[in-house]
């Protein structure tokens, strides 16, 4: 074991972003024992219903909260980002002047290659040290191990380190940085758009009152797939984070069109996504942190829930 990863269970480590991933993060670096946590979210800032969640996990899991990104990263020996993609080069570049030559700085965020070049310039002009880290799949199922890439230049120095920290699915992937961003993005194009053709396939087929026929098609086209149950799964998902997956597709767009092609699909997942979220902020499938909110195991609910909501505003705009 080399030295870098010895003292990795005893750096003082910042977490911003105390979203669902920040707080994973949280509770399983504490089940290992590490003892120096804080934690930094622009919602502690924000109005009270919001922050209070997230102050009593704190609470509960001895994660000290700070008054901002700049103080927790002053106070770090790593940072972990794990924001919307949309605040990924401005959260870097708020810590940039605080951060520490030689600290560490990873980048979970699902952004552009672009973007993550942004973020890293500011952070490597303070001396410190950044990684990209491409999560590959969805964080809950696997917690901290969830597979994920290391990319950039200091990479496959630091990938011993954040295993030894429990991230036991994290591996190097290139030092060019940008490249396993890539692969991430790419990936999204297909997973994320997925989850919008299955939304709007199923809830089109709901109101014409052919889900079945579409169901037994499918089923008999793609045998190794549960429709019913991975229906339900992506309704769950995109009512729930449908916000964050809005602003990662539009940086998966915005990959596509680095690349010199037209983002079509990508676009389009993206508005799709940003439509459930405007929904799921008007309750129209309940209320944000009820029990039940975003658990129907029957996609078919929910798609009645957008569908009666999709009436009504349809209806409103042609009475104007």
């Amino acid at each position: 074991m080399d030295e870098l990863t010895q003292r990795a269970r005893s750096w003082r480590i910042g977490l911003i972003g105390y979203g669902e991933v920040g707080r994973i993060v949280a509770e399983d670096l504490r089940a290992l024992g590490l003892q120096h946590l804080q934690a930094w979210d622009s919602k502690l800032a924000g109005q009270a219903a919001l922050a209070q969640p997230l102050r009593e996990h704190a609470g509960a899991h001895g994660v000290r909260l700070v008054v901002g990104a700049a103080e927790l990263a002053r106070e770090s020996d790593l940072v972990i980002s794990a924001v919307t993609a949309s605040q990924a080069v401005a959260v870097a570049a708020e810590c940039s002047p605080a951060l520490r030559s030689g600290s560490w700085f990873v980048d979970f965020n699902s952004a552009s290659p672009g973007a993550k070049s942004q973020a890293a310039a500011a952070v490597e002009a303070s001396g410190a040290r950044y990684v990209e880290a491409a999560v590959m799949t969805s964080v809950p199922p696997y917690r901290s191990k969830v597979p994920m890439l290391l990319g950039g230049p200091h990479a496959l120095d630091f990938a011993p380190a954040i295993q030894a920290l429990g991230f036991a699915g994290a591996r190097f992937g290139d030092r060019r940085l940008g490249i396993v961003s890539a692969t991430k993005m790419c990936r999204s194009v297909m997973i994320k758009g997925l989850e919008a053709m299955v939304i709007e396939s199923f809830s089109a087929a709901r109101a014409y009152g052919v889900e079945d026929a579409v169901l037994a098609s499918l089923a008999e086209t793609f045998p190794g797939i549960d429709w019913e149950k991975q229906g339900a799964y992506f309704f769950q998902r995109v009512i729930e984070h449908g916000r964050r997956r809005s602003e990662e597709m539009r940086e998966v767009a915005r990959t596509v069109d680095e690349a010199g092609l037209h983002p079509w699909s990508a676009a389009g997942t993206a508005e799709r996504h940003a439509w459930m979220a405007d929904l799921a902020e008007q309750g129209v499938f309940g209320r944000r942190g009820a029990l039940g909110f975003a658990r129907s195991t029957d996609w078919r609910v929910e798609a009645d829930r957008l569908l009666q909501a999709a009436r009504q505003a349809r209806d409103i705009a042609d009475k104007d």
